[in-house]
């Protein structure tokens, strides 16, 4: 009997998923530095306005820039680890960097000190990204990317909601110093450096897997495979369909959500994509990447028509919770399907092109779900968005 039930035992513990350390490693040096970076970010628009006097065009502009240079960094860092073939200095170079700029932001005196720290910030992460998913497809047998790709995905997202709700509590207890609250957050940051110096070991570069001679080379971008690239085109196509959570936000305060409570609409869609993001991609692995991405884009277009139809805070709920899961059941498992696509070697590449023109596309839609939603109200912007991906379920549909 006993020896049935160590039978059992042993083949239920073969049957788990064994992410590699450095995998897990890499998603807690996210959650890290997301809670430090959250906390700030939740504050500064707010501390730029009501204590440095901005206007809220320049806080506009300058987060703009920001984000756009993050965007464009990640192909040529990306790149750059395909050369080199060291993916893990590149990765510890972006997340230093971002962690060197957290203390300039409670000992600015100025807007010009800010934008600086707000600029080599996203530097920072367009320099890390690429590097950092290619990292992950590389320690990772093929098998079991959808689950590591998902895990880096959960605890990235634990940090985004804890670093708001952190911000929040600080702010209560000490009386709304933002400096207080900015200092604390510099501690996760080093804490993310360290783990990822300490844990993270990247492997040798395999024979098959040798260093590109020259990045982002045309004939580079041929040998990426016209597999990758009809990927690339449905997930642009998929993010045209995904603007900026902001509308959820814009949503809820059109429905009277007092200001304070407008963090809890961002937590409730963030614990909800932490919740599925590790579990869908375990189910990628087991059933195939395709099924699961269409479930994401089914619950895509249910969060569009529950936004856009069910009225009462019941729908915002139901709403803003499947839009939680549709990234939970979408983000990693591109991220999967992008590392299973592309040549070992031009894995950064590969990723920091996904990045530039997935960015690209969700700037776009956010502007032109701005513009229907001044011009036809917010049932126009979330009923377009749901074509969108309706759109994309059909392509994926046909992919091969």
């Amino acid at each position: 009997m006993r020896s049935n039930e160590d039978s059992r035992s042993a083949h239920t513990t073969r049957s788990l998923p064994k992410i590699p350390r450095s995998v897990w490693a890499l998603g807690f040096v996210s959650m890290f530095m997301d809670i430090s970076s959250e906390m700030i970010h939740a504050l500064l628009p707010l501390y730029m306005v009501t204590v440095l006097g901005t206007s809220v065009v320049a806080v506009g502009v300058i987060e703009g820039i920001a984000e756009a240079t993050a965007s464009i960094t990640k192909v040529f860092s990306g790149a750059l680890s395909d050369r080199l073939g060291k993916r893990k200095l590149l990765t510890v170079l972006g997340y230093g960097l971002a962690a060197l700029t957290k203390p300039v932001f409670p000992i600015a005196s100025g807007l010009e000190w800010l934008t600086a720290a707000r600029f080599v910030d996203r530097v920072g992460k367009g320099i890390r990204g690429a590097p950092r998913d290619a990292l992950v497809a590389d320690v990772t047998p093929a098998e079991l990317r959808g689950a590591a790709f998902g895990l880096r995905q959960a605890l990235d997202t634990v940090g985004a909601f804890l670093g708001p709700l952190l911000a929040i509590v600080l702010m209560w207890l000490t009386a709304s110093q933002f400096q207080t609250v900015f200092w604390v957050a510099v501690i996760p940051a080093f804490v993310a450096v360290y783990i990822l110096i300490a844990f993270v070991r990247e492997p040798e570069t395999p024979p098959a897997a040798r260093p590109v001679r020259t990045p982002l080379a045309l004939h580079e971008m041929v040998q990426l495979g016209s597999a990758y690239w009809r990927l690339i085109g449905l997930a642009t196509l998929f993010t045209l369909a995904r603007f900026s959570e902001a509308f959820l936000l814009l949503r809820a305060q059109d429905m009277g959500l007092a200001p304070l409570w407008a963090p809890a609409v961002l937590v409730l869609m963030a614990l909800a994509y932490s919740l599925s993001a590790y579990p869908a991609g375990v189910l990628s692995d087991r059933v195939g990447r395709r099924g699961v991405l269409m479930a994401g884009l089914g619950l895509l277009i249910a969060a569009d028509l529950l936004l856009a139809l069910l009225p009462g805070w019941g729908g915002l709920a139901l709403g803003v919770a499947a839009w939680g899961l549709h990234l939970g059941f979408s983000q990693g498992v591109f991220a999967a399907m992008i590392a299973d696509s592309a040549p070992a070697n031009l894995r950064g590449t590969a990723f920091g092109l996904f990045n530039l023109l997935t960015g690209v596309a969700l700037l776009a839609a956010s502007v032109v779900a701005g513009l229907l939603w001044d011009g036809a109200g917010f049932q126009a912007t979330f009923l377009v968005g749901a074509g969108f991906a309706g759109a994309t379920l059909a392509g994926l549909a046909l992919l091969r």
